[in-house]
């Protein structure tokens, strides 16, 4: 078994014609340093797959095992813990907080575990050194680019040292030129740190990179060479 095990993985919706099946017995195991690319149309059922691994959301039916235990036997509160401690989300849209400069929006999710004392502050000069913000720590999002911003939004995600690193069109708002710097970015720290990365993009250039990609057709993966 591996560091994130999925067995049989179905998620149905109810709606006023009847049930929609969005993901039918997905399969998939990955370990530590691992990468994945997950394509597929809109609606396909891309990010529904990843709120799921990510604990946001719960399946139907079927199994997710991540480091030997399965999350959704948890109450809400320890999951919540979990989810911070084990995952890290980037998305196509950064979500940092305004009124925060660089060094603190990195710092939040350190607040809701053990809390952000000088070992988490270290570790987020580190990060920020690493992909290029070591020179912006002062500076509020409205004063960074699109790409910058991005950046920041990856070592927040990294700051609590997760085993997974989940994104969601990660390149999906930004240039050719910063897509490819942050695509190129993601697989670097993915070595660098032994995260478990997994990307859902509709961007076949950001694919490309990838070791490993799949694409979800039908509610179910298919290995793409």
């Amino acid at each position: 078994m591996g560091d994130l095990s999925v067995q049989r993985l179905t998620k149905t919706f109810s709606t006023e014609g009847g049930s929609l099946e969005i993901l039918r017995d997905v399969e998939l195991q990955m370990n530590r340093g691992d990468s994945l690319a997950i394509t597929g149309p809109s609606g396909s059922g891309k990010s529904t797959l990843l709120y799921i691994l990510g604990t946001l959301d719960r399946p139907t039916s079927g199994n997710v095992r991540i480091q030997g235990q399965d999350p959704f036997t948890l109450t809400p509160e320890p999951l919540a813990l979990f989810r911070n401690r084990h995952v890290g989300f980037v998305f196509q849209d950064h979500h940092l907080l305004p009124q925060c400069n660089v060094l603190e929006n990195v710092l939040i999710p350190a607040l809701a575990g053990s809390g952000a004392g000088a070992v988490e502050e270290e570790r987020a000069r580190k990060l920020l050194d690493r992909v290029g913000m070591g020179s912006r720590l002062t500076h509020r999002p409205a004063q960074l680019s699109g790409g910058e911003r991005q950046r920041v939004a990856l070592c927040r995600a990294l700051i609590n040292q997760p085993l997974l690193l989940l994104a969601d069109e990660p390149t999906g708002n930004l240039d050719q030129v910063t897509a490819e710097s942050v695509g190129k970015l993601l697989l670097e720290l993915n070595q660098e740190l032994q995260t478990l990365l997994i990307v859902v993009t509709h961007s076949l250039d950001l694919a490309g990179k990838f070791p490993r990609r799949v694409e979800l057709k039908q509610g179910a993966l298919v290995e793409r060479a």
